[in-house]
This record gives structure tokens, C-alpha cells and sequence, in this order.
């Protein structure tokens, strides 16, 4: 910038003073007013020095000169008026953005506010209902009450004539009880007495054999020490033979061996003094050809020093020239740096305004942007607000939880934009819960409790299962269940990569939660007990998976084809308990025991290739931890039941292409699954019979599904366009799930069962 002159002199622009970065009094860009001027930003010194300019008056009567002087000076005040206009005008528009920046974030709190007035409301409404449904369920509590009071008058009346024949009934079993005693009493002396005498006749008849044996063997002894004896005089005329002999022999070598000695003796003397003659010559011609190579350098060095120094006097020469150049462009620079610092003075005070006028807009700009983080906050609160109040909704009402995960697509899959087949909403309340599958032009939607896209981590899923992963120390009964077609990922998200701890599955991150949560809970006095158990169910027979009876590595060709094992049955008690009969429980106490259990039960487990799969589970995986808690402070008492279930994947049988006993397991994996859709389909129409025993599963299941656990479902879908069929009967199945109403989930605080045998559900 190059202004007009002021007072005589010509002023630089700003660009030049600092370094080629302009300082101006705010952020607005430059005015382009005066284009006869170009492109101009004032300071308060150019503003001050052009309002106390005079005219200069050379000719008082030469008025042409003076009006050019005039006009050119009013030319250059329009030009700087119009730079504070454009300065005002970029003020106003920066504010206007602020003013509606901040409007926008107050209608979003107030709309935040809104819904939350609307959830509060719909919450009280559950409450009022669900404290008039406690009035009536008091109120028929009070009535079986008096009917109980009366039966239990009744039932003592009876306990009384009984107990007075159960007396009558003791004492002569007493009297017969004693007589029988005193019977096998002398039976058993007589039979004792029997005994004994057999035992000592057998005992002479052992010690008279014996001692016949001994006489022979005496016998044999003497004859075989008479031919010793005459064996060893023998053999002592022989040793004095020898002993003569080797005399003479040992003499001889000794004469021998001083003449060898006297001949190494020479023979050594003489190598060396030839040694040391073989070393003088050896040092005479080291030293000659150190000589020679000393004199070869000394030549050298003599010719390459004297080259150096030309070389060096040239170089000597080069440097003063340098250096009377440098000592001119340091004076040059010097001068530079002088002028510069007179001109840094005066834009100080400039600069100085324009920062103080700065850190104003900046206090500004800091005070909207806590309240946009003071409104985010508060939307973040909101969310997880919404979140606890939705999952005691569930809760209250007895839904099973549903949520829903999409596996990454493999290496061998299409990654092409066009075969998409799922997408996701972003609208307020569908975001991170709905998802939209495409099927041949078609939309389909479907909304669960949560929807986890493909680039989500297992840290991340777990995080939204630990609280209900903590229930289970709580003293609730708890379910979690992956379902889905065959290579969905239904074992990865419950067990994860083996030899991969950032990948581990929904098991192992349970048992660590539990087994730190129990660390932390013992300073409180908390102690638990833990069991394990494992089983499987193969072609619609239970196995146990951790029986040390069977083989730790088998296919499930060569089970089908062996001899049958143990059979298994299911009982199910009137407390809502569910337990498996002769199943192998396992006391544990650390996670790293459960993982040992974790590696056996996988290599013990079903699993076969089909087309659709390397490693496809053949069965339905069961893993159980039962946990009973006391507090010693309190005698609080809790047990609760931990249920992590890998179903195995549906299958199309055009797909698999099984054959043999593949196809075997494929139809009693199918059969189980289309038995446990008819049980949902029957919850979801509250039936009034629900076909629990059509398969080993869904019987199994039961109170996980008709009781009073809470229960979720993980629905694994294949992003794969040639899965699209599968995938949209799973997210079908997974949306009826989700409606099923199951009871309220209720805490066991009772004590510990007399039969210690692990229970599910």
C-alpha cells in the first residue's frame, strides 16, 4: 500500500513495516473505495494527519491550484469515510451472525427442554398406572393372606395327629429296630469266629510247605559252594603265572621308556634354537620393508603438501574477497534494520489498539462458545437421560432387549457403493437405533433398542452391555443371546479372535467386569461364590463341554457315529430356576481359570466347514455363571445367574450345499430355530400355550423367555448383497423379539439352594 502524501512526506504501507503481514485495525477485509487510490487502510495518525492538514498557499491568488488541492483532499476524505463504512458495515454483518448463532442454540435448548417435559409426563403416567395395579395386587395380597392363615390353622391341626402317630410309630421302631441289632451283633461275632479258624488252617498249611521249600533250597545251596571252592583254586594258580610274567614285562618298559625320554629331550632343544634362527631372519625383513615404506611416504606427503599450498593460498585469497563483500552487505543490512526499527516504533501504538479491540471480540467470541458447550451439555445430559428412562420403560414393561450389529465386510466380498444394501437414519430419534435394508428397489426399516454399524469395536459394544452384565452381581437372572445366519458373526461378537485382546469377545469382557467388580466390592464386605458350566446342544442332544470323560478334540461326524453318552434332561422348579441333570459345574475364582474353561470348551465344541462358512458352529453354545453373594456387615444375601448363548447360524440348503452329516445338522439346527420363532411369534400374540418343549432349546430358554430375567437379543446381519434374504427374514424375526413382552425382571435375594447344582436363567 503506497498512501498519498501528508504534510510533504510519503508514508509506506503496513506490509512493508512488518515484514510483508498487514496489521489492521480489525479482521475486515480492506475497502476497495477510491479506486483513484487503490486499495488504502488508514491509521489513527493518517486519519489525525489528514483532518489537520492546511492547504499550502505558494500564489494567494492562483485559485485553479488551490481547488485542485481542494478537491484532491476531499477526494481522500470520501476514500477514507467509505473505509469506516465498510468497517461498520462488516461489524454489523459479524454481529447479526452471532445474534442468530445464539438464537439457534436457545431454540434447541428449549426444544431439548421440550421433549424432556414430554418424557417426564409419559413417566408419570407409567407410575400412577403402576401404582394403582400395586393398590389392587395389595389388596388380593390381604385376601389370599386370610385364606393362608386359615389353611395353615387347618394344616396344624393335622400336623398334631400326626406327629401323635408318627411318636407311636417311633417307639416300636425303636424296640424292633434293637432287637435286629442284637441279631446281626452275633451273627457277625459267629461269622468273625468262622473266619478266623479258616484263616489259621490256611496259614499251618502255607508254613509247612515252606519249610519243605527251605530244605531243598539247602540242599542246592551246599553242592553249589563245593564247586566254588574248587573254581577258586584255580583260579589262584593262574594269578601267580600272571603275576610273573607282568614283572617281567613292567622291567622292560621301564628301560624303554628313559631311552625315548632322553631322545625328546634332544629333539626339543634342536627345533629350538632352529626357531629362534627362523625369527631373526623374519625381523630383518619386517624392518627393511618398514624402511621402504616410510621412504615411499615421505615422497608422497612432500608432493601433496606442496599441492595443498597453492591450493590453500588460493583459497585464502577467495575468503578476503568473501569477506570484504560480507562486511558491505552487513553494513547495507544494518542500515535496513535501523529504518525498520524507527518505522516498528510507530506502528506500535497502532498495534497496540488493534490488539486491545482484538482480545474484546475474542471475550465476546469465549462467552458464546461456553454457552454453545453449556447447551451440548445439557443435549448429551438429555440423551442420557433418555437412555435410563427407555431402558426402565423395558424394564416396567418386559420387553426383551434387541440390539443389532452389521460384521465388516470380508476380503473376498464386494466393496462397490453400488452393492450397499443397508443404510442409516440420522434423525434425532432414529439415529444410532434404526436401520434401512434395500432389497430389489424396496425399502424396508427397522428400529431396535441399538444399532451398531460395521467399523464399530467390540470395547464399544461391550460398553453398552456392562450394566446389564452388572445386574447379574446385583442378583438378577440375566440372558444374552447372539443370533443370525451362518457367518454373520455371531461367535466373534460372544467370543471374539483367539490371540487378539483388543478383539475379545462379549464372554471374556463379562468375566473380567465381574471378577474386577468383586475386587472392588470385598472393602465393603461382599464375598462371592462363582460356578461355571458349559454345554452344547447337537442334533437336539445336550453335551456337556467341560465332562473330563470325553475326548478334549473331536469332530461332530465321529460323536454321531460313537457309541451314545450320558443322557442329559432338563427340570425347571417353581422358583423360575432351570437345571440340567449329572452337567459337570466348576467352582471358579479368577478370570483367567474361566478362560482355561473358555479354550477347552472351543476345542470340544461342534464345528464343521460349509460353503458359507471356514468354521461354522454346528450347535448351540450355553455358557452359564451362577453367582451367590453374601455381605457380611448385613447378611444381604443376592443370587443371580449370568447366561452368554452362541446360537448356531440358519442356514438355505442351496447355499451350504451340505451333504451327509452336515445336512443332518443343518436340518436340527433349522428345526430349533423355526421352534424357537414359533415361541416368539406365540409371546408376541400372548397365546395361552406357548410351545416351549417342541425343541431342547427353547426349552431350555424358557424362563429367559416367559420369566422373569432380564433378557437381550444380539441379531448379527452379513452386509453381503448375496445375504440380502437372510439378512432381512433375521432383522424380521429380531423386530418381533423386540415387541415380546416377558414379565418385570425381579431380584433373588434369597438364600443359597441346598443342592448346589448351577441352575440357568
Amino acid at each position: 500500500m503506497v498512501e498519498t502524501p501528508v504534510n510533504g512526506r510519503i508514508r509506506q504501507a503496513f506490509t512493508i513495516v512488518n515484514g510483508g503481514h498487514d496489521v489492521g485495525l480489525t479482521s475486515a477485509p480492506p475497502s476497495n473505495a477510491g479506486s483513484d487510490y487503490g486499495i488504502i487502510e488508514f491509521t489513527r495518525e493518517d486519519v489525525e494527519a489528514l483532518l489537520n492538514e492546511k492547504a499550502k498557499r505558494k500564489e494567494r491568488f492562483n485559485y485553479k491550484e488551490r481547488c485542485e488541492n481542494m478537491v484532491d483532499y476531499i477526494k481522500r476524505l470520501k476514500v477514507c469515510i467509505r473505509w469506516f463504512q465498510d468497517i461498520e458495515m462488516s461489524y454489523s454483518i459479524e454481529q447479526e451472525k452471532l445474534k442468530n448463532s445464539l438464537e439457534m442454540t436457545q431454540q434447541k435448548s428449549i426444544e431439548i427442554e421440550l421433549l424432556l417435559k414430554i418424557k417426564e409426563e409419559e413417566l408419570n403416567l407409567i407410575i400412577t398406572e403402576m401404582r394403582k395395579n400395586c393398590t389392587s395386587l395389595q389388596e388380593k395380597l390381604i385376601k389370599e393372606e386370610a385364606e393362608k392363615s386359615a389353611a395353615v390353622e387347618s394344616l396344624v391341626k393335622e400336623r398334631e395327629a400326626r406327629l401323635d402317630i408318627e411318636r407311636s410309630h417311633t417307639t416300636l421302631s425303636e424296640d424292633l429296630g434293637r432287637t435286629e441289632r442284637e441279631i446281626q451283633s452275633a451273627n457277625q461275632k459267629i461269622s468273625s469266629l468262622n473266619e478266623m479258624y479258616k484263616r489259621l488252617q490256611e496259614y499251618i498249611t502255607s508254613l509247612q510247605q515252606y519249610n519243605g521249600k527251605l530244605h531243598t533250597e539247602l540242599s542246592s545251596v551246599e553242592d553249589e559252594l563245593k564247586r566254588v571252592e574248587k573254581e577258586k583254586a584255580t583260579a589262584a594258580e593262574n594269578i601267580a603265572v600272571l603275576r610273573g610274567q607282568l614283572t617281567l614285562s613292567i622291567s622292560s618298559q621301564e628301560e624303554a621308556t628313559k631311552q625315548k625320554d632322553g631322545l625328546a629331550s634332544e629333539v626339543y632343544s634342536m627345533r629350538g634354537e632352529l626357531k629362534q634362527v627362523r625369527d631373526d631372519r623374519d625381523c630383518q625383513l619386517s624392518r627393511a620393508q618398514t624402511l621402504n615404506a616410510d621412504l615411499m611416504k615421505l615422497k608422497e606427503s612432500r608432493e601433496n603438501s606442496s599441492i595443498e599450498l597453492d591450493s590453500l593460498t588460493l583459497k585464502a585469497n577467495e575468503l578476503e574477497e568473501k569477506t570484504s563483500l560480507k562486511e558491505n552487505q552487513i553494513k547495507a543490512l544494518q542500515e535496513k534494520l535501523a529504518a525498520a526499527e524507527k518505522k516498528l516504533q510507530v506502528t506500535d501504538i497502532s498495534v497496540f489498539e488493534t490488539r486491545t479491540e482484538f482480545e474484546g471480540q475474542k471475550k465476546f467470541v469465549d462467552e458464546l462458545q461456553r454457552r454453545l458447550e453449556d447447551t451440548e451439555f445439557k443435549l448429551i445430559e438429555g440423551e442420557r437421560l433418555r437412555k435410563k428412562l427407555h431402558n426402565t420403560i423395558l424394564e416396567l414393561k418386559g420387553n426383551i432387549r434387541v440390539f443389532c450389529r452389521v460384521r465388516p465386510l470380508l476380503s473376498d466380498e464386494s466393496r462397490s457403493t453400488e452393492g450397499k444394501i443397508f443404510s442409516y437414519p440420522t434423525s434425532m430419534e432414529a439415529s444410532g437405533r434404526g436401520i434401512d435394508l434395500s432389497q430389489n428397489g424396496q425399502k424396508h426399516s427397522f428400529t431396535f433398542d441399538k444399532v451398531f454399524i460395521q467399523d464399530v469395536s467390540q470395547e464399544e459394544i461391550f460398553v453398552e452391555v456392562s450394566q446389564l452384565v452388572q445386574s447379574a452381581l446385583d442378583g438378577y437372572k440375566v440372558c444374552i443371546f447372539a443370533y443370525g445366519q451362518t457367518g454373520s458373526g455371531k461367535t466373534y461378537t460372544m467370543m471374539g479372535k483367539p490371540g487378539h485382546p483388543d478383539e475379545k469377545g462379549l464372554i471374556p469382557r463379562s468375566l473380567e467386569q465381574i471378577f474386577q467388580t468383586k475386587q472392588s466390592q470385598q472393602p465393603q464386605g461382599w464375598k462371592y461364590e462363582m460356578q461355571v458350566s458349559m454345554l452344547e446342544i447337537y442334533n437336539e442332544t445336550i453335551r456337556d463341554l467341560l465332562s473330563t470323560n470325553r475326548s478334549s478334540s473331536y469332530d461332530a461326524t465321529r460323536l454321531e457315529n460313537g457309541t451314545p453318552g450320558k443322557q442329559y434332561t432338563i427340570k425347571h422348579d417353581a422358583n423360575g430356576n432351570t437345571q440340567v441333570s449329572d452337567l459337570t459345574v466348576v467352582d471358579v475364582h479368577s478370570a483367567k481359570e474361566v478362560a482355561f474353561l473358555l479354550n477347552q470348551a472351543a476345542n470340544s465344541r461342534s464345528v464343521g466347514k460349509t460353503q458359507m462358512n471356514e468354521q461354522s458352529s454346528r450347535s448351540h453354545f450355553v455358557f452359564t455363571l451362577r453367582i451367590y453373594g453374601v455381605n457380611e456387615s448385613t447378611d444381604q444375601q443376592v443370587q443371580g445367574v449370568l447366561n452368554l448363548i452362541d446360537l448356531a447360524g440358519s442356514e438355505r440348503l442351496s447355499k451350504s450345499g451340505s451333504t451327509g452329516d452336515r445336512l443332518k445338522e443343518t436340518q436340527a439346527i433349522n428345526k430349533s430355530l423355526s421352534s424357537l420363532s414359533d415361541v416368539i411369534f406365540a409371546l408376541a400374540k400372548k397365546e395361552d400355550h406357548v410351545p416351549f418343549r417342541n425343541s431342547k432349546l427353547t426349552y431350555l430358554l424358557q424362563p429367559c423367555l416367559g420369566g422373569d430375567s432380564k433378557t437381550l437379543m444380539f441379531v448379527n446381519i452379513s452386509p453381503d448383497p448375496s445375504s440380502v434374504g437372510e439378512s432381512l427374514c433375521s432383522l424380521r424375526f429380531a423386530s418381533r423379539v423386540n415387541a415380546c413382552e416377558i414379565g418385570t425382571p425381579r431380584r433373588q435375594t434369597n438364600g443359597r439352594a441346598t443342592d448346589s447344582r448351577l441352575s440357568y436363567c
